[in-house]
C-alpha cells in the first residue's frame, strides 16, 4: 500500500464535538450547495470522506449509497444511525487505493475530505476512474483564494500568498487550495467543470454570533451562484462531469492492493486470487483497509 500519510480520524468525536450549534451555518450552507449541484436521482451514489454520514438525507434519491471512509469508528456511527435501511453500504478504505472497479458510480460526492490530502491531484483521478460515463463528481475543497487570507497576508499576519497557486500545508495534513491548482487537476483527470458555487462567505466568528444560522445560511444561497465568475470564498463546490465512456458490467468491488475485481455484495467475504489478500465485512462495514491476512 502508499506510504502516503492519510488523516485519521479514528476514535475522534468529530460528530459531536466539531458539528456543534456554532457550525450550524456551515453546514446549512454546505447542504444548499449539495442539493443544487447533486443529480435528485440515481443508480449508485458514493460519498468519499462520509464520516459519520452527516449528509446522508441528502441521497435519498439514489436506489444504491455507498458511504466510505477510513475510520472504522466514524462508519460505526453511520451504520447506527443508517444500517437498518438496505440502500446503504458501509465501506471502511484508503482514498490512495479506491475498493471499487473502474467506471461503477453514477455520483461521487467529496465533501471537507479533499482539505487532509497530501496527493489532491491523485485523489481526484482516482475519482476520475470509477465514474461511469457521463457520471457526476462533486467535489467540495478548502481554498486558501479567499477574503479572510487576503487580509492577513497584505497585513503580513500569514506567510503565505493567496494569489500562490501551490496548495500549503497550514496544518500538519490540512491544505488548502487555490482555485486554478484544482481546475488543472481536474482538467487532468478528464473531469470536465460544469458549476461552481462559493460556499461560506460569512465564516466569521462575531457575525455568526450576532446573526442566526438560518439567515446567514440564505444569504450565502444568495452569493453562492457567484462562483462560476470569481472564487473568494473559503470553501468551493463544483460539479465536474466524466465524458463519454465505456461502462460494461463490473463487480463493485475489486482488490485495493492489486485491482483484482473481487465481486458484489451481499458477500461478506472476499480472497483476492491475485495477490491472496482476504478482506471481509465485519459488524456491517466492509473492510477494505485492513486484510484479514497482513
Amino acid at each position: 500500500m502508499s506510504e502516503r500519510p492519510v488523516c485519521n480520524y479514528e476514535g475522534s468525536r468529530y460528530n459531536t464535538e466539531f458539528w456543534t450549534a456554532e457550525r450550524s451555518y456551515e453546514d446549512a450552507a454546505e447542504r444548499i450547495a449539495l442539493k443544487a449541484l447533486l443529480p435528485p436521482r440515481g443508480r449508485r451514489l458514493v460519498e468519499i470522506g462520509a464520516g459519520f454520514g452527516r449528509l446522508a438525507d441528502l441521497y435519498e434519491g439514489y436506489e444504491e449509497i455507498i458511504l466510505f471512509d477510513y475510520a472504522r469508528t466514524q462508519l460505526e456511527k453511520a451504520v447506527e444511525r443508517l444500517g437498518h435501511d438496505g440502500r446503504y453500504l458501509f465501506v471502511q478504505g484508503n482514498f490512495y487505493h479506491l475498493p471499487f472497479s473502474a467506471a461503477t458510480f453514477d455520483t461521487v460526492t467529496m465533501i471537507r475530505t479533499l482539505h487532509h490530502a497530501a496527493d489532491a491531484g491523485a485523489v481526484i483521478r482516482n475519482v476520475a476512474e470509477i465514474l461511469a460515463s457521463e457520471g457526476v463528481f462533486v467535489l467540495e475543497f478548502a481554498s486558501k483564494h479567499n477574503l479572510k487570507a487576503l487580509g492577513r497576508y497584505l497585513l503580513r499576519r500569514q506567510a503565505w500568498s493567496p494569489f500562490d497557486e501551490a496548495p500549503v500545508e497550514f496544518v500538519e495534513l490540512n491544505f488548502d487550495f487555490h482555485p486554478r491548482w484544482i481546475w488543472r487537476q481536474v482538467e487532468a483527470a478528464g473531469l470536465r467543470r460544469e458549476a461552481v458555487r462559493t460556499v461560506s462567505h460569512f465564516r466569521i466568528p462575531w457575525l455568526k454570533r450576532l446573526l442566526p444560522a438560518r439567515l446567514l445560511a440564505r444569504l450565502d444561497a444568495l452569493a453562492q451562484p457567484t462562483g462560476r465568475w470569481w472564487q473568494w470564498s473559503p470553501s468551493v463546490f463544483v460539479r465536474l462531469r466524466a465524458p463519454a465512456k465505456a461502462s460494461p458490467p463490473r463487480p463493485l468491488f475489486r482488490c485495493p492492493d492489486c485491482g483484482t475485481p473481487l465481486g458484489d455484495p451481499p458477500r461478506e467475504r472476499f480472497a483476492c486470487p491475485t495477490c491472496g489478500k482476504v478482506w471481509a465485512r465485519q459488524e456491517g462495514i466492509y473492510n477494505f483497509r485492513d486484510p484479514l491476512n497482513r
